[in-house]
């Protein structure tokens, strides 16, 4: 009896990319990636990293996230599917280092995991070192125990300033992706993200942008181990944490960007590659955003600070108001936002955001009166029902027994990645979620049974 012939798997998207130095040849079928060309770092960032010392390897682990980041931007994902495989060479100061296997397994084991594409990075020996940066003059407290990514969104202002009221001199706040700098700022360490990552001649396709959280985990690790501290400190509070892992959006992998199983990968990975025992700690991560925001808001002498932050997502061209910047006010984060300012008890101008009324009956009504119509796409539609959907389905996952094997397996997870039993791991679970609903619900009424929101939401009261 003839066997039905086996079923191959599809063949998955793939790329091979060479990073070079200046004046050498990439490899034969391998796509150039130029070092000062389409990876370019900064001297003034990078001297406000390598203040007290050089060392090279630390130079490489930074080459190395930007070009994670060069090959995640620059191969398509499949249509139907997700991942894709990525050949990667990068020339390092100490290649041997480097291919030490437990380096490269805990590597690869990050990225794989938070990528959801099958990576394999290899490194050669540079033809030339890097000329040494001038060391800057900064001073840093001597007993700092830990970092904090700080940036302009709400949670990283709200948790930085509850974090300092705790440990004080010994916290030191490391800038990635704030734009607002001054003289103030450059004069002190970690100011920004060292490099900017181009894409020459060929254009970059993929936004999905998953790498993200192995360049911020690795700059933040690099930050501590400067600084000599043993902490990271992850701001991000529950829903942001989690929610991404918990209702994934269509096909897409899930999100661990900012999860402890990611996390403690990452810990593994620095552990074999600096012998400096780095780990990320989660201070609000069974919390609400808007049960932190209330925290700071009432604590901490800077309290009102929050707002001067920002979290769109959306760039300038498309959010402006009579030549003027806002928010959107629609999209995923921007609608967290509103949530949990809401919860918190907190308001600020309508004018904050180009979609003023999330009360008014329809999407393009919502709108200020002044924004051009033009601008509202079908595509800032899509953005806006996605961003509400995923708040709407978290708020109902204690509610459906499909999602029940998930959420146990979720809280299995936790436990073991945040040191917690089983039993209390499922309990904050549930305490968050609850919690979430009852925001969500109290959001979703205050905006009245009208609101174009309530019509896409299943969980309104």
């Amino acid at each position: 009896m003839m066997r039905a012939p086996k079923k191959l798997e599809p063949e998955l998207p793939s790329i091979r990319v060479d990073v070079t130095e200046a004046g050498t040849r990439t490899l034969k079928a391998w796509l150039p990636c130029a070092i000062d060309q389409n990876l370019v770092f900064s001297i003034e960032s990078l001297e406000s990293y390598f203040f007290a010392r050089w060392e090279s390897v630390l130079y490489d682990a930074l080459l190395l996230a930007a070009a994670v980041e060069f090959c995640d931007k620059t191969q398509r994902r499949p249509a139907l599917g997700w991942g894709r495989e990525i050949e990667l060479r990068v020339p390092m100061h100490e290649p041997d280092r480097w291919n030490q296997k437990e380096v490269t397994d805990a590597l690869h084991h990050a990225l794989n995991f938070l990528t959801g594409d099958r990576w394999q990075v290899s490194f050669y020996a540079r033809r030339k070192p890097l000329n040494q940066p001038r060391q800057g003059m900064f001073t840093i407290p001597a007993n700092v125990s830990a970092v904090i990514p700080f940036s302009d969104g709400l949670d990283s202002r709200a948790v930085a300033g509850l974090m300092a009221r705790e440990l004080g001199d010994k916290l030191i706040r490391i800038r990635l992706g704030s734009k607002q700098f001054n003289e103030d700022t450059l004069r002190q360490p970690f100011t920004a993200v060292p490099y900017k990552v181009l894409h020459g001649d060929r254009q970059f396709v993929e936004s999905s942008a998953r790498s993200r959280g192995f360049k911020f985990a690795l700059i933040s690790g690099i930050a501590a181990y400067f600084a000599n501290a043993d902490q990271v400190i992850v701001p991000e509070s529950g829903q942001g944490a989690l929610g991404p892992s918990l209702v994934p959006v269509g096909q897409a992998y899930l999100d661990y960007r900012s999860h402890p199983l990611f996390t403690n990968r990452m810990e593994r990975f620095l552990g074999a590659l600096l012998r400096h025992r780095v780990s990320f700690k989660f201070p609000q991560l069974w919390q609400t955003k808007g049960e932190t925001l209330s925290r700071f808001a009432r604590e901490c002498e800077d309290g009102s600070s929050w707002m001067d932050t920002w979290s769109c997502w959306q760039q300038s061209r498309q959010v402006s108001v009579e030549n003027k910047k806002r928010q959107c006010g629609i999209c995923a984060a921007c609608m967290l936002r509103r949530l949990s300012l809401h919860a918190a008890g907190l308001a600020e101008p309508k004018t904050t955001y180009v979609w003023e009324d999330l009360g008014a009956p329809t999407f393009e009504a919502g709108a200020a009166a002044a924004f051009d119509r033009k601008k509202i796409t079908r595509a800032m539609r899509e953005y806006a029902i996605a961003g509400t959907l995923h708040l709407d389905h978290l708020a109902g996952l204690l509610h459906s027994s499909t999602n029940a094997t998930m959420l146990n397996l979720s809280a299995l997870q936790l436990s073991q990645s945040c040191g917690l039993p089983s039993a209390e791991a499922r309990d904050r679970l549930n305490r968050l979620l609850v919690q979430h609903e009852t925001e969500w619900k109290g959001f979703m009424h205050s905006l009245g049974p009208s609101s174009f929101l309530a019509n896409w939401a299943s969980h309104a009261p």
